[in-house]
């Protein structure tokens, strides 16, 4: 009786926990204002509600997002208007107009034409789809949000998977038949298994193979299977990482560097792209051979053929994708205009300020042309260009349709296709930033972090991003980074290390949530498809943070330092460093570091 009303409780307890958390926190974290100085309590405060409402979503990311709005400003942290601003910065310009791009290219089914394309170069031979897969959804994950890559290309695997081996459930009940008769040294097929095995094959006869080497073949079916659902959701996040306004917390970066050290321009759109896509390729080929071995789709069929049942499903896997881009027809105006758009976008961001050339900005006055320009304007031309080509015959064709002039995107797509919440977390995150600097709490907590100048640098680097990338399992990635950000520049700063070294690393490593479905938008997709495991997550997720862990490392200490100057403490960082020459005395390793690096 007793464990039954425990149970009960329990159960209520659980339908209110989120009221629970919005009661309970700030009456948990109240100390905070009467023990800390008044302005760096106050402020940590704020960040501690933000973040407990963020990891446990007591409220809406978005309503979150937006307590500094009324908080910063009734505990005298930060007045109104220096918060308000910060919720639109062109950052958020930027991500806007990427995320117009985005609606315009799946209106018109462009990416679908993309990913099609890609998979019938690759062939059909299971590692090489999967390897097509991952590059198809990374590449379209650079451009398009992640969540709307894996909800594209699932279904695009689900169906070449099926005209590989059949349908799932038959597949299933196959494995649990062919295991219960593994016993038997022939297995004389029931009709609904030659059936099965009939449109497997594509043959009129029964398979006369044991039930051991039907088992050991539903199996291999079953884990790639498996490996075809789990590489889209992975290469996604992977991909988002490459570019600007792939994912939100690059954007964070750009925003948070501006708001700490406003004289730092080492970072745009093309030097980003330069630095993360090797890393990204890198990561890719890494995380392709691991699936691939762990999912059966690595072996020796990689490179030669072979003429057996799996070479004849391969073949009819091979027609339904050439079909299916067969059915798009050829490239038509709306397409074409949409790619030259897309190419013009991404091309004239690269080119704007690449750092190791003069760019197109020179040719206006200096400061005053960013990313953001640059994607406002292309996006506000998709508005406006017809969908259907042009025709002077028109005007004097009595007989001509006289249909509505049609542009290339509709406001009512791009409004319904932008994610304004992304849009508010983004605010969120500058805002709180700029209350830590305002309030001086980022100079407490840095104050507090000096024993960590005793770790090696380049440890210390792979130590948070291996943190941060845990902490985002649990969390939003754009959370995560928002309210971690500011602590790891402030140490940086107190350790005089440039703090590209470690904000970088740590930016990406919050995108590399692979272990859980809730980790991610996209993990949540390919694990509600009912076909993946928790088990097949973690064991997969787990190697894959490692790699990714190692691969960023790597980039940082290679071309990274190159390309930012990494081994030097740079001069627009001197102004926030009001302590260096302590810090200097108190840790010469450091100095060391820097000049070895």
């Amino acid at each position: 009786m007793d464990n039954l009303r425990t149970l009960v409780v329990s159960k209520k307890l659980w339908c209110v926990h989120k009221q629970l958390v919005l009661l309970l926190t700030p009456l948990v974290f109240l100390p905070l204002l009467f023990t800390l100085p008044e302005k760096e309590g106050k402020c940590l405060y704020v960040v501690v509600l933000m973040a407990v409402f963020w990891c446990t979503e007591a409220l809406p990311l978005a309503v979150t997002a937006m307590l500094p709005v009324c908080l910063f400003p009734t505990l005298g942290v930060l007045p109104s208007k220096k918060v308000c601003p910060q919720y639109f910065l062109e950052t958020n310009f930027l991500f806007l107009s990427g995320l117009v791009m985005a609606s315009s290219i799946e209106e018109w089914g462009l990416h679908r034409r993309i990913a099609l394309k890609v998979l019938t170069i690759v062939g059909v031979k299971p590692a090489w789809l999967i390897l097509g897969m991952m590059l198809t959804s990374s590449f379209l994950s650079m451009w398009l949000s992640n969540t709307a890559t894996t909800a594209m290309m699932l279904p695009i695997a689900s169906a070449i998977l099926e005209s590989l081996f059949g349908d799932l459930e038959t597949l299933k009940q196959k494995c649990k038949s062919t295991e219960e008769g593994k016993d038997d040294i022939m297995n004389v097929p029931s009709e609904k298994q030659i059936l099965s095995i009939d449109r497997m094959d594509g043959i009129e006869q029964t398979d006369m193979r044991t039930s051991e080497e039907i088992r050991i073949e539903s199996e291999y079916q079953m884990k790639v299977w498996k490996g075809f659902l789990i590489c889209i959701p992975y290469a996604a996040s992977i991909g988002g990482t490459a570019t600007l306004t792939g994912t939100a917390p690059n954007l964070i970066l750009i925003g948070q560097l501006k708001s700490y050290f406003p004289d730092c321009d080492l970072i745009n759109f093309g030097s980003w792209f330069a630095f993360a896509f090797p890393l990204m390729l890198l990561f890719l080929f890494l995380g392709w051979i691991w699936i691939a071995f762990l999912y059966g789709g690595l072996n020796t069929r990689l490179c030669y053929k072979k003429n057996n049942h799996r070479a004849e499903a391969e073949a009819r896997a091979r027609a339904l994708i050439e079909e299916d881009y067969r059915k798009l027809g050829p490239l038509n105006f709306a397409e074409g205009a949409i790619s030259f758009f897309f190419v013009l976008f991404a091309v004239l961001l690269f080119t704007r300020d690449p750092k190791f050339v003069p760019g197109w900005s020179v040719f206006f006055k200096k400061g005053y042309v960013s990313d953001a320009v640059t994607g406002v304007i292309i996006v506000s031309i998709l508005f406006f260009f017809p969908s259907q080509k042009p025709s002077l015959s028109w005007w004097f064709d009595p007989q001509a349709s006289n249909s509505p002039y049609v542009p290339l995107l509709s406001w009512k797509k791009a409004q319904d296709s932008v994610p304004w919440n992304i849009i508010l977390l983004l605010g969120g995150g500058f805002a709180m930033a700029k209350g830590c600097e305002e309030s001086g709490l980022a100079s407490w907590i840095g104050g507090h972090l000096q024993p960590l100048a005793e770790v090696p640098p380049a440890a210390a680097a792979v130590l948070i991003t291996a943190f941060v990338a845990c902490f985002t399992e649990f969390a939003s990635n754009t959370a995560t980074i928002i309210i971690f950000l500011p602590v790891i520049a402030e140490l940086a700063i107190r350790v005089t290390i440039n703090p590209l070294y470690f904000m970088i690393p740590a930016t990406v490593g919050c995108s590399y949530a692979f272990m859980l479905p809730v980790s991610t938008p996209p993990n949540s997709i390919a694990f509600a498809s009912g076909h993946l495991m928790v088990k097949d997550m973690v064991k997969t997720g787990f190697f894959m943070n490692i790699l990714g862990i190692l691969s960023v490392s790597l980039a940082m200490n290679t071309w990274g330092v190159a390309m930012f100057n990494l081994n030097t403490y740079p001069q627009w960082a001197q102004p926030m460093n009001k302590s260096a020459v302590i810090t200097n005395v108190l840790f010469p390793s450091v100095q060391s570091f820097n000049a070895t690096l």
